[in-house]
């Protein structure tokens, strides 16, 4: 990823804390020069090696799957909110559009599991972290044999991060009037990304602020 030093995180919370919040995210896997991509919910464990491990589960019908026995590098791409800036937002009077995002690039080499319990237990821990916070969250409770099948029908891997990259886009290389600008700007629009960015703007202009 191209990762101009005014944009480049590396501070290891924010970057789980993006791959926590932004989970659904595109795995992508190059296999004899094409690339190929699924996406998917990837769980990150933090406390796992240096980096965390990223897992998660791929229907055994996706080829996917039999491209991780080329023993290459993987890339997992967490997409956070993002949006439109305008140059009649800024108090620089020559300016261009651009845009504000947030980005986690995490790489490592996936291995394939197929133990079922280790399935199972990987899609209960799923269930409890999208449902918990439903008013009436999902029982997860399913006959015997029915889960038995569908536990068939997946393959899990797991994948240690080997290296990461975090681009956090949020106008830090511009003055500071025309930050102040674009987070106004942002916290009025009716979309809900615009209105995360600018919460994420006023996060790091807080935090360097102090």
């Amino acid at each position: 990823m191209y990762l101009p030093k005014s944009f480049d995180v590396t501070d290891p919370d924010k970057l789980a804390e993006v791959m926590r919040h932004f989970s659904f995210a595109t795995l992508i896997k190059t296999t004899n020069g094409v690339p190929f991509a699924t996406h998917l919910p990837v769980l990150h464990r933090p406390q796992i090696g240096t980096q965390g491990v990223l897992i998660g589960h791929v229907a055994r019908a996706n080829p996917q799957w039999q491209h991780f026995a080329n023993v290459t590098e993987s890339l997992a791409i967490f997409s956070g909110p993002h949006a439109y800036i305008s140059p009649s937002w800024y108090a620089t009077e020559l300016a261009v559009p651009t845009w504000n995002y947030i980005a986690v690039h995490a790489y490592g080499v996936p291995r394939v599991i197929e133990d079922e319990a280790w399935l199972e237990s990987l899609l209960d821990e799923m269930v409890q972290r999208y449902e918990s916070n439903r008013p009436k969250p999902w029982p997860n409770q399913l006959p015997t044999d029915f889960r038995r099948n569908l536990l068939k029908s997946i393959v899990g891997f797991e994948m240690p991060i080997s290296r990461i990259e975090g681009k956090f886009k949020l106008s830090q290389n511009r003055p500071e009037q025309d930050r102040t600008n674009v987070i106004r700007e942002l916290s009025g629009s009716m979309n809900p990304d615009a209105q995360a960015i600018a919460d994420w703007m006023r996060a790091e202009k807080n935090l360097h602020s102090t």
